[in-house]
């Protein structure tokens, strides 16, 4: 982390707090209510501190498995972009997704500016995980990406780290309080990180990026979900 102004998405102290929270609270439950399988961690070894990450997004375990998978040293400073109109909207639910998620409010109406935006962090060297889809997936297939992310990694020139998520949906879908019963199997797999090429534009990173996080999910995905992708095809 460059030497920058100290704030809860820079501190130390904060970042030990959201250690504490992460590692030793929400990954404990997440990883005993699913059955979590990792892969691609290899592919981040060479990434520096500031990176976008950029996942598709169909349940409120997207963010926690995408945290908990990460080494460490990426996941330190990682802000999260969340629903300003829904996170951000009450003073307790606000005081929890920053804590667990060094979230940073993300206007969705595009009516109101705000004092902290993606921009802002990135410049200062932190991180951020994005879900360019702009909300969670109602049946868990993929959405149009919105290019906000690929602008904002191919402006500050810095890699786009793609994660795939998979059986997310199925494990707690859109409209359910909590997982459902039976550690159902979930999975995490990263690609190698992306960079804007020369004269590329951003509609077509953007692109790049969501074919990446595609593949990815259709090259893991029978091995991660195992029977339960089997059963779903004959059913």
């Amino acid at each position: 982390m460059p030497a920058t102004m100290r704030d809860r998405f820079t501190s130390r102290s904060h970042a030990a707090a959201r250690f504490v929270a992460q590692r030793g609270l929400l990954k404990p439950v997440v990883w005993s209510v699913t059955s979590v399988t990792v892969l691609g961690r290899e592919r981040l070894e060479n990434v520096d501190d500031t990176y976008v990450v950029v996942a598709n997004h169909a349940s409120h375990l997207d963010t926690p498995l995408i945290m908990g998978a990460l080494p460490r040293r990426l996941a330190r400073y990682l802000a999260v972009g969340a629903a300003a109109d829904y996170f951000f909207d009450v003073w307790r639910r606000r005081g929890l997704t920053a804590l667990f998620f060094n979230a940073f409010p993300v206007d969705r109406t595009g009516m109101n500016a705000r004092r902290v935006s993606a921009k802002s962090l990135l410049n200062r060297g932190v991180p951020l995980l994005i879900f360019p889809e702009g909300t969670r997936s109602r049946d868990g297939s993929l959405g149009a990406f919105k290019p906000g992310a690929a602008a904002l990694a191919s402006s500050a020139e810095v890699p786009v780290l793609p994660v795939a998520v998979i059986g997310a949906h199925a494990a707690h879908p859109r409209g359910s309080n909590w997982p459902q019963p039976g550690r159902l199997p979930v999975g995490v797999v990263f690609g190698e990180p992306l960079t804007a090429l020369p004269g590329e534009s951003v509609s077509e990173f953007t692109e790049r990026i969501r074919s990446a996080i595609v593949a990815l999910a259709e090259e893991n995905s029978e091995r991660i979900l195992g029977a339960h992708a089997t059963s779903r095809r004959h059913t």
